[in-house]
């Protein structure tokens, strides 16, 4: 099993920058492949952005792309997620999550997941 830890939310202005960090615990990160979800009030889970196991793939939402980058340090365990150009439509609950299958796109494939970190972008 893995345990997962967000951190790294805030509010921030429209246009600004946030990174998140997913600290994994117990099982070592690199046995899994990792996705960041977001959940919006009154929206379905949904999304972000997915990472191999080793890093060398990586995978977006079309809303993200170019303006996301998700990336890992096996070494120490974490997933980061690089914000940049943020608009009011990213606010959400952000969530970092793990799956021991190929990373995915679905939140269905995921096995564990984090408590989830607030990310507000005011316009």
């Amino acid at each position: 099993q893995v345990q997962l830890v967000e951190f790294g939310g805030g509010l921030v202005q429209a246009g600004g920058s946030l990174r998140l960090s997913c600290a994994a615990s117990g099982r070592t990160s690199s046995s899994y492949a990792m996705g960041w979800f977001r959940q919006a009030p009154g929206k379905e889970r949904e999304f972000v952005a997915a990472i191999s196991r080793s890093g060398s793939n990586t995978y977006y939402a079309d809303s993200v792309k170019g303006r996301f980058t998700i990336s890992r340090d096996n070494a120490k365990n974490t997933v980061y997620l690089q914000m940049n150009s943020l608009k009011p439509e990213d606010t959400a609950v952000y969530y970092c999550a793990a799956t021991t299958e190929r990373y995915s796109d679905s939140p269905y494939d995921y096995d564990y997941w984090g408590q989830g970190t607030q990310v507000t972008v005011s316009s």
